[in-house]
């Protein structure tokens, strides 16, 4: 099925990009995305997108989406990520305490096209490269590197049954045996995010996050980016028909 799939869109139609005469404005996607959000945390958002390529490329799933809705498509639909950049990769304990390498951010998870979000990673690689210097040498290989070893991991995953995809994970040992073999530097900068991840407890996420208050714990007071919810508080930040 996917050999007849690939004769009916081969790959190299997926290589070209034009924009669509009728392209929207990215800024009026995302204008049009924030209608219903708390308004005062928009200038905070924006700032963070301003700070250069990459940030905006994060905070900006939804262009990248309207850019990718008139393109050629495989047919194979998944769950996607959905915003699956670079940065939304990271390392994290699993239930049983085991540190893993893998997706972290799933809050624009939905069904579509398999391929969104490979293009949406390599988009995000390229992206990165070019902030940090490189040429386009350098951005081509990275971009081919992102395709070829999802194409690998694919395969792997299609020799497995159900039960090994589903407990299939990255353990940092193995990521930090790659780094080990190709920078010291690197290595010791992974080593660091590595020790950095070890010491996110819930203890120290509880210890961050509240304090004691006549005898009972309360969430901390940080607004506008943490507010406990008190409707005092709140009154000021929901509509009379949210509150409603």
């Amino acid at each position: 099925m996917g050999k007849a799939l690939r004769q009916q869109v081969p790959c190299a139609s997926h290589g070209d990009w034009k924009p669509d005469p009728d392209r929207p404005a990215p800024l009026s996607l995302l204008q049009a995305q924030d209608e219903g959000r708390l308004q005062q945390l928009l200038s905070i958002k924006y700032g963070r997108m301003f700070e250069s390529p990459f940030a905006f490329l994060r905070g900006s799933a939804v262009v990248m989406a309207s850019d990718l809705a008139n393109t050629p498509v495989s047919g194979i639909d998944v769950v996607l990520c959905g915003d699956a950049h670079l940065s939304n990769f990271g390392v994290f304990a699993t239930p049983e305490r085991k540190l893993v390498f893998d997706l972290n951010d799933f809050d624009e998870a939905y069904p579509g096209i398999c391929e969104w979000d490979l293009k949406r990673l390599a988009a995000s690689a390229v992206v990165a490269v070019r902030q940090n210097g490189f040429g386009d040498k350098a951005n081509r290989e990275l971009a081919v590197a992102a395709a070829e070893t999802y194409r690998g991991a694919m395969d792997k995953f299609f020799q497995m049954n159900n039960l090994d995809v589903w407990y299939y994970h990255v353990d940092i040992n193995d990521v930090m045996a790659v780094y080990a073999k190709t920078s010291t530097k690197m290595a010791k900068r992974a080593q660091k995010l590595v020790e950095k991840a070890r010491s996110r407890t819930q203890a120290r996420t509880l210890e961050k996050l509240t304090h004691m208050e006549d005898g009972r714990r309360r969430i901390n007071s940080d607004p506008p980016l943490l507010v406990p919810f008190r409707k005092e508080l709140f009154d000021q930040y929901l509509s009379a028909e949210d509150r409603d």
